[in-house]
């Protein structure tokens, strides 16, 4: 699923996500919980109030996916 994300961006650019949206809906990344990069992609996985989701960035177009999700329970 592509998706809209908001970052910091220090000295590189989209250092680290800060917020996500899922079609107008906002979410704050209270945390971000791992990183870790692949030959083609970079990925980030956050906690958000409404749970945690694994965000992948393309390395060549600079595109946003959703790769998983797993809501807050309760």
């Amino acid at each position: 699923m592509k998706l809209r994300v908001e970052c910091y961006s220090g000295h590189r650019l989209d250092e680290e996500p800060r917020a996500l949206w899922l079609g107008s809906r906002r979410l704050e990344v209270n945390e971000v919980i791992d990183r870790w990069l692949d030959p083609r992609h970079r990925y980030f996985k956050v906690l958000t109030d409404d749970g945690q989701f694994i965000l992948r960035q393309d390395h060549d177009t600079g595109e946003w996916e959703l790769s998983a999700s797993a809501p807050r329970a309760g």
